[in-house]
């Protein structure tokens, strides 16, 4: 896999500095907001389960209830496989997402080859499991693998922060933002985090657990 990583603080700077010089409202978001967050995580099931949880609900949320998870230990796949509707039903877990942690815990994901996978193959692996969209797909080829050239354009936080932006009639659709995405390249995952930065500015709440 010949995909640019993104390890460290540098990397991001790196970055930052090539979207800087060829867009001046990427310049002009990073003036308000200054350096940009890392946002490594590991890889793995937990991770997974942590973007499912996050799905359709607020950043507050998705930490509260992610916070009972851990507090009940419902984070492994090994306790989720077995863990009662009821379990996980009390963790917060609506009865959909409990089907859809469910299913991961029985997808046997072989998460050390994804790390060396093409994004596209990242994704179209991902997906395969009930409850994973493309957006948790790229959320995790981004944060957990550390892509540096994968967008989610199906977020809505980054739909409003590119509709602010760039003084946009309207927010941007999935496709839409896609498309716009391309002139980010090769550093679109940096330029994912400069809106989401720029949308906490913006909107004074986060846009991204």
């Amino acid at each position: 896999m010949s995909e640019r990583i993104i390890h460290t603080d540098q990397d991001v700077e790196e970055g930052i500095s090539h979207l800087t010089l060829t867009c001046p409202r990427m310049a002009y978001a990073q003036g308000l907001t200054g350096p940009l967050p890392l946002r490594r995580r590991p890889d793995g099931f937990s991770q997974l389960l942590s973007a499912i949880v996050s799905q359709q609900v607020s950043v507050a949320a998705a930490r509260a209830i992610w916070a009972k998870m851990q507090a009940a230990r419902l984070t492994g796949p090994r306790k989720v496989k077995w863990a009662s509707e009821d379990d996980l039903r009390a963790a917060g877990l609506s009865r959909q997402k409990v089907r859809y942690a469910k299913a991961l815990a029985e997808a046997r994901i072989d998460y050390g080859a994804l790390r060396e996978a093409p994004t596209d193959e990242v994704v179209k692996t991902l997906t395969q499991v009930p409850g994973i969209g493309v957006w948790t797909a790229e959320i995790y080829a981004m944060f957990s693998l550390g892509r540096a050239d994968v967008f989610a354009p199906g977020d809505l936080a980054l739909q409003e922060a590119a509709r602010l932006l760039y003084d946009l009639p309207e927010r941007p659709r999935e496709h839409e933002l896609r498309q716009m995405a391309t002139a980010w390249s090769p550093w679109r995952s940096v330029a994912a985090r400069q809106l989401w930065a720029y949308y906490h500015v913006a909107k004074d709440r986060e846009g991204i657990r």
